[in-house]
């Protein structure tokens, strides 16, 4: 029996959808995704289901790796139970080294679950990218050493304690991850398949980077996106959550633009150091074997719709990138399938041929990799924290806010207005769709258990 294929996982964090120039954006230099777009098929229409926690990212990640939905989580992700098979513990039963490096947010018991090998392990949602306090492998899986450090010399002695066990001062975040996998890669001498994630904390705030990176994009050749607003129109009940007031309201273009730039600048620096990963297999002999998978945690608004974060229903924000490649995948193709994250999970153990465990929720993409008609899903959900819920279809989206006792509603034609700049919730014409949607969201409601979720409970108290 031949060897199960090797699998090369990248994750990155806050990358939106759009993010990519082989897929439309002539804004952004992505050479190496770009190639995975040419070798692969890409999911031009992934989502994430939403968040329970201001840091989406924490919730997002425990569904990649759990496969399960966003209600059937422990607590927001927090940590994960030991009856919620995780992906790389999953493979390691089925004979596969299991490496990791970056970020890491459900906790430390459940990444020693996942992995037999790592290095560079961040525990945590964001830092100093110049500066991440970072682990070494720990095979008994505590992870309890801390570091001392006093962020404000100048102005105190007050010290701040972080976990893990050392810095590489001075090294980018995404070189460091980047180059650990090349070493691990470079040593691997053995005959089992290997699953390696490496989870970029890039692009995500502080957005700093190499400044070659920054020197590519000028804030004044930037467009600003179509939809930019100075403002939301009206309380989503989340507008003072730390990313909101990263800038000041109303919001300033040049300062949009500025943000964009530095964005795209920290996305040409992670394509690289990814590039740089990929080129090692390939060095190795084992590009051949090696099934890539591309993927972030969640969106970002950087200036649409008067916001800057990741903590609404808006396409910006709840749509990621996701690319399959290697053996089993198509090459040079496109799917337009409402999938989301937690599908990649039973996906790859249908590529490598294994068995999905019973407590996987997703669906396999497999079917919609080998036949481009295959939609997979007709509607997708979507909701944050107790203040808002999304549902969708082929073309409308219905998006409801109840904050503070009151209830607003969106209806937008994704077909002919793609920005959700026009609200038709109030239009006589799109009154049956707004019901129809309604009863579907009602649906996915009661499907994912939303209402009996601690913030479902105080959601659906407005209806």
């Amino acid at each position: 029996m031949s060897k199960k294929p090797n699998i090369l996982f990248f994750f990155t964090d806050d990358q939106r959808f759009d993010t990519i120039r082989a897929l439309g954006n002539t804004d952004v230099q992505t050479p190496v995704l770009d190639r995975l777009v040419a070798e692969g098929t890409t999911f031009t229409h992934a989502h994430i289901p939403g968040g329970t926690s201001g840091a989406i990212c924490m919730p997002s990640r425990a569904m990649l790796h759990t496969g399960r939905t966003l209600f059937h989580l422990d607590g927001a992700g927090q940590g994960i139970p030991n009856d919620h098979v995780m992906l790389g513990e999953h493979l390691q039963a089925n004979g596969y080294r299991t490496w990791g490096t970056g970020k890491w947010h459900n906790g430390p018991a459940s990444f020693a679950r996942s992995f037999s090998d790592g290095a560079e392990i961040f525990f945590g949602g964001m830092d100093d990218h110049w500066n991440v306090p970072a682990f070494n492998h720990d095979p008994t899986g505590k992870y309890d050493s801390v570091l001392l450090q006093c962020p404000t010399p100048n102005q105190s002695n007050a010290l701040k304690i972080r976990k893990g066990d050392h810095v590489t001062a001075g090294k980018h975040s995404s070189e460091l991850f980047a180059e650990g996998a090349i070493d691990w890669l470079e040593k691997y001498d053995t005959d089992n398949p290997f699953f390696m994630y490496i989870s970029f904390m890039a692009p995500h705030d502080p957005r700093t980077m190499p400044q070659k990176y920054l020197d590519m994009y000028d804030p004044e050749d930037i467009p600003l996106p179509e939809n930019f607003m100075g403002g939301h129109p009206f309380d989503n009940g989340d507008l003072k959550v730390r990313d909101e007031v990263l800038e000041d309201f109303p919001r300033d273009p040049y300062k949009v633009r500025q943000h964009i730039a530095e964005y795209y600048a920290m996305i040409t620096h992670l394509d690289a150091q990814m590039g740089r990963v990929i080129d090692t297999i390939s060095a190795c002999g084992m590009a051949d074997n090696t099934i890539v998978v591309f993927a972030g945690d969640n969106g970002l608004a950087v200036g649409q719709h008067g916001l800057f974060g990741k903590q609404n229903m808006y396409e910006h924000s709840v749509r990621v990138p996701l690319i399959f490649s290697g053996p089993g995948v198509p090459a040079g193709q496109k799917r337009s399938a409402y999938v989301y994250l937690h599908d990649i999970f039973p996906t790859l153990c249908d590529l490598i041929g294994t068995t999905t465990p019973n407590s996987v929720e997703g669906t396999s993409l497999v079917s919609a990799l080998n036949n481009g008609d295959e939609q997979v899903r007709d509607t997708l959900f979507s909701a944050y924290r107790e203040w808002q819920r999304m549902v969708k279809d082929n073309r409308f989206k219905l998006i409801e806010y109840a904050v503070n006792g009151r209830r607003t509603t969106q209806l937008f034609d994704l077909k002919n207005d793609p920005l959700e700049l026009h609200n038709l919730a109030d239009d006589k014409a799109h009154a049956s769709k707004v019901a129809d949607l309604r009863e579907t969201l009602f649906q996915w409601r009661d499907d994912w258990d939303d209402a009996k979720s601690e913030w479902g409970k105080t959601f659906w108290e407005a209806f």
